[in-house]
């Protein structure tokens, strides 16, 4: 099925107004998991709904947070996000660092107590609407093992960047630091697919292709997969963002992260508060003027766009094919899986909601 992307906001948006959010903080999460749809990324779509519903309930996210800033230089910040969602806290906190870096030219913004915060391009992008370059990346669920580990130890830990172009639209890279976020894998399951080969590993730390496996103590493998395939890289950059994102910001680190799923039970004597963010923003006239830095990027665009590719492929820019599929999706509306909309409907029974009230 497919549904219009307004349409789809308006039903998240009136889910979580109806479970206590302030309007202003529904409008946020709504924006936010849309966008993932739009732009081809529904492991960080609807599909989260229940699991942001399911931890306030279980009372370990408030919708209303009461965000702090517990220290700040003129370019740089601590946020303490009071247990909101990841988003409402996050585009605070890249809001600021945009102030900030339209003062004195560039920030960073560290963040603790907060959660999952949906696809970091939502945050990377507002930078690069102001003639920045944005950068934001998070830490999360432990369900990673570093090279040669069976324990799950880190997140998938995504990183983003995105610069403005003058006519070639916004660079954005943003890309797990595994070769599939946890999301993708839960999709997997609900549809009977396998998991591509050398992503995954069992307990006993054997490679397998079965989804199903991280509900019985299996772990992803970093980007790279093994160490002969350079695993050890995607560990290295999974650690630079765990570091970033936690042990800066005094958030829990590694193994210690909030699950950000109700049925996984808290630690205790956790040693930060909540799971970290990172954010960066580099006003582009900080350098040199920003018209020039876009003409630039434009020629860097249409340099790898023609270059020479395999036969019957093209190189592609970092972010053309979320470009491309919310253009698709704008036009043709969101296509959502059955299993995926049942589990939303089952979601509004939970909270009395009926879908009638959403004139689909």
């Amino acid at each position: 099925m497919r549904i219009e992307a307004g349409k789809l906001k308006k039903i998240i948006k009136k889910i979580f107004i109806h479970a206590g959010a302030l309007e202003k903080n529904a409008e946020i999460i709504a924006d936010a998991l849309v966008l993932a749809e739009l732009r081809g990324i529904p492991s960080h779509g609807i599909i989260r709904v229940k699991d942001y519903l399911m931890l306030v309930k279980n009372e370990r996210m408030v919708l209303n947070p009461e965000i702090q800033v517990v220290s700040e230089t003129p370019s740089t910040a601590l946020i303490d996000g009071g247990n909101g969602p990841g988003m409402v806290v996050g585009k605070f906190a890249m809001e600021f660092a945009i102030e900030k870096a339209q003062q004195v030219g560039s920030a960073w913004v560290a963040v603790r107590n907060s959660n999952h915060f949906g696809i970091a391009a939502y945050y990377t992008l507002m930078a690069a609407e102001k003639d920045m370059i944005g950068f934001a990346m998070t830490n999360g669920n432990p369900l990673v093992a570093p090279t040669f580990g069976l324990e799950r130890l880190l997140g998938t830990n995504p990183i983003a960047m995105s610069i403005p172009s003058k006519s070639e639209g916004i660079f954005t890279a943003d890309f797990a630091t595994t070769p599939i976020p946890r999301g993708k894998f839960e999709i997997m399951e609900k549809t009977g697919q396998k998991a591509p080969w050398g992503v995954l590993q069992d307990a006993d730390g054997n490679i397998t292709d079965d989804p199903s496996v991280l509900k019985r103590g299996g772990a992803i493998l970093p980007l790279g997969g093994d160490y002969e395939h350079a695993g050890y890289k995607g560990y290295c950059l999974a650690a630079m963002v765990d570091i970033l994102s936690s042990v800066v910001s005094g958030a829990n680190f590694g193994p210690f992260v909030p699950p950000q799923v109700a049925y996984l039970p808290l630690r205790t004597n956790l040693p930060g508060k909540g799971l970290g963010h990172f954010f960066g923003a580099l006003k582009m006239d900080a350098f040199r003027p920003a018209d020039e830095i876009k003409q630039d990027m434009d020629l860097w665009i249409k340099t790898f766009r023609t270059s020479k590719s395999v036969a019957g492929k093209q190189v592609l820019i970092p972010g053309d094919p979320e470009v491309q599929k919310h253009i698709l999706y704008e036009k043709e509306g969101i296509p959502i899986l059955p299993e995926v909309w049942n589990e939303l409907i089952n979601t509004l029974s939970v909270w009395n909601l009926k879908l009638e009230e959403y004139d689909l």
